[in-house]
């Protein structure tokens, strides 16, 4: 019995032992903890101790000094420029805007010249001619428009002194192709009345009929049944 005993202590089927520290584990903790602080503050000591030594932290200041006035000048170089763009978009828009009143300007120029050169010409046209005839037509013009429409004018004057007011009516008419065949049209809507005393300028515009070619148009005076002038401009 004893022996058994014996055997079963000094085997594997021993009953387990523990073995307990004679120090509590809070202990141990808490010094475990001051040893590593201890051994943090010391490294925090030496990296400091080692940054003055090499001259790092006054190196790190001075950049940093530098960099932030490098930052101010560069935000005061784009404030200037800033301001000249702001600047240069106003001068653009009011050139922009001086260009197109100025474009407008000389469109009128050009409408008002040309109508100084009609006007001359029509004043032109009213030198007395050769001649004893009472009336007399001095200026038959006519322009296409588009291709259909015909813009006509007709400048008409009595070239005697003090000349009876005249009373008639004006003709006109219209010839061509159409398709390739003759073509005739008088003035839309008959002669136009016609009274003045010294000189009288008429003018309109006809719409003219599909695939219309006007080669000639003809102008008459006419009084009562009789042709006072007569005048044809080719196109």
């Amino acid at each position: 019995m004893r022996f058994k005993l014996l055997r079963r202590r000094l085997t594997i089927s021993a009953p387990r032992m523990k073995v307990r520290s004679a120090m509590p584990w809070p202990l141990q903790w808490a010094m475990a903890a001051v040893v590593l602080g201890f051994c943090g503050a010391i490294s925090l000591w030496a990296f400091d101790k080692g940054k003055e030594l090499a001259g790092v932290d006054d190196h790190a200041k001075e950049e940093v000094g530098q960099l932030r006035d490098e930052l101010t000048r560069i935000r005061a170089e784009r404030d200037r420029i800033q301001s000249i763009l702001n600047t240069s978009g106003s001068t653009i828009t009011v050139e922009r805007a001086t260009q197109e009143r100025l474009a407008t300007q000389v469109r009128l120029l050009e409408a008002e010249n040309r109508t100084l050169r009609e006007n001359l010409g029509f004043f032109e046209k009213l030198t007395p001619v050769s001649g004893t005839e009472s009336v007399a037509i001095r200026g038959l013009q006519a322009e296409m428009l588009g291709g259909s429409q015909l813009k006509w004018q007709v400048l008409v004057i009595q070239p005697l002194k003090n000349a009876p007011e005249f009373h008639g009516r004006l003709e006109l008419s219209f010839s061509g192709t159409q398709d390739g065949k003759p073509w005739t049209m008088p003035l839309p809507g008959g002669g136009q009345p016609l009274q003045f005393r010294q000189y009288r300028r008429l003018e309109g515009m006809v719409d003219l009929p599909p695939e219309v070619v006007v080669k000639n148009v003809s102008a008459r005076i006419v009084e009562g049944t009789t042709s006072r002038a007569v005048q044809n401009v080719s196109l």
